[in-house]
């Protein structure tokens, strides 16, 4: 099987905090692979902006830094003629510098694409110098990153803010997840496949559960983590994502905004959480390690670096069918992964005696990228009719062979998607809203109750409620496993 690369068009993409952390971990090594993969045009150009004093030569030499500890193998030839893409100009944000010589940088006649890679409370500020310097146009795009938000007035706000200057339709509000090749084969599989799709509704699926594990804990972003927490940080916007393509109906079209309004629909159907549906917890200090309280240093935070949750959707396709969602950090292993459980047989011509099993779709997003479907088959060998599990297994490094090694990552997809003007895998506004006014009273919930997450082992599941959480429904979490 042959990787197909559709090159883009020619562009200027300026990246706004062009020597952080994001652009040097995994937008520019990204974009330095899809420029060895011929992707990217000869004419295309990259420049960062940022406060940081230094020249081209300097930002090109960081880059090549960047690339060579976080890009893989490369190329030292390839990775000169791509730096020679490169520029820099030294800018202040809510000033004055550097805008008139960023505009003398900026081409006409090629898409022009603007990454925010800042703080969201200098979105607005970089909108505004950006129009008010005549750098970005009609057909220009921004792209921003999350949080998108605090809550929902603070999401409102931030949408007001860009449309002040941008139009919706050059707004391509990123979130990582939706860029993964599994994400989009998850919709190939339900969208492209007759097998599915009548099974897809409460008569069929028993139960949906979303996981999204971490073995590391808040490292270096504790104070904006204790902030936010699993439910701002995670759950809004993550896996919400990964349940609306679960759930949503099949669009008229895979077109922009009919995926994004089936989305929407979805968002809007949830069902309120009740307490009782809710756990939250923290990471304990273990011996030789630290716990969530010292990592953030507040002794006294009541922020979740756990949460798991039961969620209804009120509609004729899922009314009835429980969606499960946990995320948290030093869990056991890292993963994320949507497991669809079918129900069990009406009748089992078998008997007791043979065993009864489950048919289960399960979509690994990570580590390794893949599905796997069990089936039920006999076991082999004499002694009557016993019933085991197989699993039909894609892992896309087996099944694509060396060309798996081709397929781009998350940001390199949706960076691309930018210049092509796509904005089926980004968030509309009137999503990201939507999400803020499901999760909001959750949160002023828990905190007018004066809840205290509970603590949890590092290495574990998570709290025991969470346990609980399933066994009052007769069902269990699948193990956290790699």
């Amino acid at each position: 099987m042959v990787s197909r690369v559709i090159p883009v068009d020619e562009f200027d993409l300026v990246i706004f905090g062009g020597t952080g952390d994001l652009a040097r971990r995994k937008i520019l090594p990204g974009l330095y692979r899809r420029f060895a993969s011929g992707q990217m045009p000869a004419g295309a150009r990259i420049i960062g902006a940022a406060r940081s004093d230094m020249d081209a030569d300097g930002y090109r030499q960081m880059i090549a830094d960047a690339v060579a500890e976080f890009g893989g193998t490369h190329d030292p030839a390839v990775l000169k003629d791509f730096l020679a893409h490169l520029d820099y100009v030294a800018i202040d944000a809510k000033g004055t510098d550097g805008w008139a010589e960023l505009g003398s940088k900026v081409r006409d006649g090629v898409i022009h694409a603007f990454y925010f890679s800042v703080a969201p409370s200098l979105f607005g500020d970089i909108a505004q110098r950006l129009k008010e310097h005549g750098i970005a146009g009609d057909a220009s795009r921004i792209v921003v990153e999350k949080p998108f938000g605090h809550d929902l007035g603070t999401a409102k706000a931030l949408n007001a803010t860009l449309a002040a200057y941008f139009d919706e339709g050059q707004i391509y509000r990123i979130d990582h997840y939706l860029g993964k090749e599994t994400v989009q084969n998850l919709m190939a599989v339900r969208f492209g496949n007759m097998l599915f799709e009548p099974l897809w509704n409460s008569n069929y699926v028993d139960n949906i559960q979303i996981t999204v594990a971490e073995t590391v804990g808040v490292g270096g972003r504790g104070s904006y983590y204790d902030h936010s927490g699993a439910m701002r940080d995670m759950v809004q916007n993550h896996l919400m994502q990964l349940l609306c393509l679960i759930a949503m109906e099949p669009p008229a079209k895979f077109d922009p905004d009919a995926v994004r309004d089936e989305k929407l629909k979805v968002i809007r159907a949830l069902d309120p959480v009740a307490p009782h549906h809710v756990v939250r917890g923290q990471y304990a200090a273990t011996e030789g390690g630290t716990g969530y309280r010292d990592d953030v240093e507040n002794p006294r935070s009541r922020t979740e670096s756990f949460v798991a949750l039961r969620v209804g959707i009120a509609n004729w396709r899922w009314a009835g069918t429980p969606f499960y969602l946990r995320t948290g950090k030093k869990l056991r292993a890292r993963t994320s992964e949507i497991a669809i459980t079918f129900k069990d047989a009406p009748h089992s011509i078998f008997g007791e005696d043979a065993g009864w099993n489950r048919n289960v779709l399960t979509i690994k997003l990570q580590p390794n990228e893949g599905m796997t479907l069990d089936v039920t088959i006999k076991e082999p060998g004499p002694g009557g009719m016993r019933l085991i599990d197989v699993p039909l297994d894609m892992s896309f490094a087996e099944a694509l062979g060396p060309d798996a090694e081709d397929i781009p990552d998350a940001y390199e997809r949706l960076i691309m998607d930018v210049i092509r003007g796509n904005q089926t895998l980004f968030m509309r506004g009137d999503e990201v809203e939507a999400a803020w006014a499901w999760t909001d009273p959750l949160i002023a919930g828990w905190e007018k109750r004066g809840e205290v997450p509970q603590p949890y082992d590092a290495g574990s599941s998570g709290p025991e409620d969470a346990m609980m959480l399933m066994h009052r429904d007769g069902r269990k979490w699948r193990e956290i496993r790699t």
